[in-house]
C-alpha cells in the first residue's frame, strides 16, 4: 500500500496548525473612522477648519480661503504645499471640480496632487473631455495613464485614495530603483502598482503640493500636439485630506 499520499497530507494539516498556533506581534489597532473621518493614525492636513498646515511655495501662509468645511483654492493663489513632508504614504483627498464648458481638453478645470513636490497625479475635468491619456484626470502626469476614466460629474464631490512608495535614488541622483503609484479613483481602481520616475530623483522627503495653473491664464497649457486652449480662472475645492506614513 503506498503511503506517500497520507504522509503528505498528515503534514499540511500539521502544518496549517503550526500556522494557527504561531505566536508573533500583534498588528496596531487603528480605528478606521467613519464617513469624512480619518483614520486615527493619520495625520489630518485639512479637517475643515483651517489651512495651517499648508503654505505658499515661498512659505507664507496659504493663499487658498476656507469656509464651510471646503479649501477654496482659486486661480492666482499659487500653488500650495503641506507643511508635513513624507515619503512612502497612503493619501486620501477629496475635491469638486467647476464646470467650464468653454473650454476643452487641458483647460478645463486643471489642477493636481504633486507627491513630494515632484511626482504629479493629474486634476482634470475628464468628464466627457478627452484629452491625452497620460495627462487626464487620475493620471500620473506624463508617466501613467489611468486604467479607466472614473470621473464624476463637475460639481460633484470626487476622492483619491493614493498609495505611493518613492523611487529610491543613487548616489548621482538619478532613479536607483523605481517606486510605485496604487490609486483608487472614486473607489475604482485607476493605477495598479504603476513604475514612478522621474527626471531627477528625491532622496528625501517632500511636500503634498496643490496645483494652481495660474501662470497659464489666457496661454497654451498642453504640451500636446494641437492643444492650444488657454487656463480660465479655476475655482477647485478641497476637503478631507490627510496622510499615513508607510514603512517608517
Amino acid at each position: 500500500m503506498n503511503r506517500i499520499p497520507e504522509i503528505m497530507i498528515g503534514l499540511l494539516f500539521a502544518g496549517a496548525a503550526a500556522a494557527q498556533t504561531s505566536e508573533g506581534p500583534q498588528p496596531p489597532v487603528v480605528d478606521p473612522g467613519g464617513p469624512g473621518m480619518a483614520p486615527s493614525d493619520a495625520i489630518v492636513l485639512f479637517d475643515g477648519k483651517d489651512n495651517s498646515h499648508w503654505l505658499t511655495m515661498e512659505g507664507k501662509p496659504s493663499k487658498c480661503t476656507v469656509g464651510d468645511g471646503v479649501m477654496t483654492c482659486r486661480t492666482g493663489a499659487g500653488d500650495t504645499q503641506s507643511i508635513e513632508k513624507f515619503r512612502d504614504a497612503q493619501i486620501h483627498v477629496e475635491f469638486n471640480l467647476p464646470y467650464e464648458p468653454a473650454m476643452r481638453g487641458q483647460g478645463r478645470a486643471n489642477s493636481g496632487v504633486i507627491l513630494m513636490g515632484r511626482y504629479e497625479i493629474q486634476i482634470l475635468d475628464s468628464y466627457q473631455n478627452a484629452t491625452y491619456a497620460n495627462g487626464s484626470c487620475a493620471a500620473l502626469y506624463g508617466q501613467s495613464a489611468p486604467l479607466v476614466n472614473a470621473c464624476r460629474r463637475p460639481g460633484e464631490w470626487q476622492t483619491y485614495d493614493i498609495i505611493f512608495h518613492a523611487p529610491h535614488c543613487a548616489a548621482d541622483g538619478t532613479v536607483e530603483t523605481p517606486g510605485s503609484l496604487t490609486m483608487l479613483h472614486n473607489g475604482v481602481l485607476v493605477q495598479d502598482h504603476a513604475s514612478v520616475r522621474g527626471r531627477r530623483c528625491v532622496a528625501g522627503e517632500g511636500p503634498i503640493v496643490l496645483q494652481d495653473h495660474s501662470q497659464y491664464v489666457g496661454r497654451k497649457i498642453g504640451t500636446a500636439a494641437g492643444v492650444t486652449e488657454g487656463a480660465p480662472d479655476t475655482i477647485i475645492k478641497f476637503r478631507n485630506i490627510w496622510m499615513r506614513r508607510l514603512n517608517q
